[in-house]
């Protein structure tokens, strides 16, 4: 808004010197804060709430000192207000205030969606869709988890599984190469990278739930200390050692923040209450005979629960806009309008980052799916879903794509498959499931909002997208139309084509156009 005239503060050369590396500017309502440990933000910021001037102002008066207090000092005077406030008096909201950045390297595909179990927090995983697992690395050999305890037919096993994925991997890529002529308009290059992204996607499920993948997290202080918690209540010794490594990792960068891990009436206790929450549970399952094996055929998608009804929905997306109570907005909504109001509400979406209001989020639903693993952990990543799933077994089967058959190579899938369900069935415990190929079903349950469903189901079903989770957003969308089709409909950027296709190509196609500008 031009005209508005904001005040600025006003502070000595001095001052200016002693602010001008912590803030982006010095003369605007509006800048970051830099250039200093995460713990003297998150104090900066505690503070903040109750202190009646400006931030850079407190800066100066409570963090600098009146010279120029060596950093160490002020670290420990942060730390000090650090430890009152959020270990003292137990305020978590200050643990929001500061976070860190971590990479964990070289875990297992079981482990990283323990990692990226918590809502708050940004993940980055290493892509088994766009890096090959075809050459061993020097000294580690296979990419896999490794433990003297899993033995060697172990090791033997997986070193077999990646053979079978190196040998099928160019084999299936010529098969596409032939299937797929380019087009002489179209960049070698572009065509090339498709040609090898479609052969990743369809060797994928060879590959051992044991493969090892980079996982970069950033999180607060408060995530961290409950994924830390998770980890060290959990059944793999994997997951437990990670758990050590990220508590590790994190003190090194924001202690204050994680004090309370190991202190015995704190997280200690709170541990103690995950392992007895989680044997309860086991122990309840097996008392009313749930653990036992149950074999399902094929994938599938179920809609378990639906809640809410889109007239409601509809007083919900108009509640803002309205001076009146969400009561009387439905008094005034009848069946005859849903139609007209929510294509009114909805509006023209050029692209599907343009999503209706939060009024949608009224509507939830609870879905049961079956999927290969591979496509579970893609789907699992969403950060606004509530997701459970079951543990990792054979016992759901596994489909072996058409084109693996067409191109030759069926029936070293098929033989990888067994080889896995076998190693699976020499293991004992939660560690068995290294052992299985990421082709193998999974049972797990996605909770979520219209609104949500509506940015999974055009996301997923991107025609640049993996055929698995692909087919699963289209039968959540036909699914959702059964209870809600205003909802449904609302979703414009529902990709519907099934064509066979090099799914990546229009997407390099747009990477070259961006590199040649």
């Amino acid at each position: 808004m031009t005209g508005v005239i904001y005040p600025v503060e006003a502070f000595t050369a001095a001052e200016r010197e002693r602010l001008r590396p912590h803030f982006t500017n010095l003369d605007q309502p509006v800048f970051a804060v830099v250039g200093l440990p995460e713990t003297t933000k998150a104090a900066l910021f505690a503070r903040y709430s109750r202190y009646p001037g400006t931030l850079r102002r407190l800066f100066l008066d409570e963090f600098a000192g009146a010279g120029r207090a060596p950093a160490a000092a002020e670290d420990v005077r942060a730390a000090a207000l650090f430890d009152r406030v959020f270990v003292g008096y137990g305020d978590d909201s200050v643990a929001q205030l500061g976070g860190a950045h971590v990479a964990c390297e070289y875990v297992s595909n079981v482990v990283t969606k323990v990692l990226e179990r918590p809502r708050l927090a940004g993940y980055l995983e290493q892509s088994t869709r766009y890096i090959a697992y075809d050459e061993p690395l020097p000294g580690l050999g296979h990419r896999y988890y490794r433990d003297p305890e899993l033995g060697l037919a172990y090791e033997q096993a997986m070193d077999g599984l990646f053979e079978t994925y190196a040998a099928m991997l160019p084999r299936v890529a010529a098969w596409i190469e032939d299937r797929f002529e380019r087009d002489p308009a179209d960049p070698p290059g572009a065509h090339a990278r498709a040609v090898r992204a479609k052969a990743l996607d369809l060797v994928r499920g060879v590959l051992p739930a044991a493969s090892l993948s980079h996982v970069g997290i950033y999180a607060s202080g408060q995530t961290y200390e409950q994924l830390i918690l998770h980890l060290l209540a959990h059944p793999l010794p994997e997951a437990r050692r990670y758990g050590e490594l990220i508590l590790e990792a994190v003190r090194a960068v924001i202690p204050s923040f994680v004090a309370r891990v190991e202190q015995p009436d704190r997280g200690g206790a709170w541990l103690s209450y995950l392992e007895r929450r989680d044997a309860a549970a086991v122990a309840v399952a097996e008392r009313l005979g749930l653990r036992d094996e149950v074999r399902e055929d094929g994938p599938s998608v179920r809609l378990l629960q639906a809640h809410g009804d889109e007239r409601h929905a509809l007083a919900a997306l108009l509640f803002e806009a309205s001076a009146v109570s969400e009561e009387q907005v439905l008094e005034q909504l009848d069946d005859e309008q849903l139609t007209e109001l929510f294509t009114t509400l909805v509006g023209e979406r050029a692209n599907r980052r343009h999503r209706p209001g939060r009024g949608l989020e009224s509507l939830h639903y609870r879905f049961e799916i079956v999927s290969d693993y591979g496509a579970f952990r893609d789907l699992q990543r969403h950060r606004m879903l509530t997701v459970q799933w079951q543990a990792l077994t054979p016992d759901l089967g596994a489909d072996v794509p058409a084109e693996l058959d067409a191109a030759g190579v069926g029936d070293d899938y098929r033989a990888a498959l067994e080889r896995s369900a076998e190693t699976y069935r020499g293991l004992e415990g939660p560690t068995a499931a290294y052992a299985l190929c990421l082709g193998f079903r999974i049972r797990y349950i996605l909770e979520l909002n219209a609104r949500e469903a509506m940015h999974v189901i055009e996301l997923r079903s991107a025609r640049e997208g993996h055929p698995s989770y692909r087919a699963i957003a289209h039968e959540l969308h036909r699914l959702i139309a059964t209870v809600h089709p205003h909802v449904a409909a609302a979703m414009h950027h529902l990709d519907r084509s099934t064509e066979p296709r090099l799914e990546r190509m229009a997407s390099e196609l747009r990477s070259e156009r961006r590199r040649a500008t």
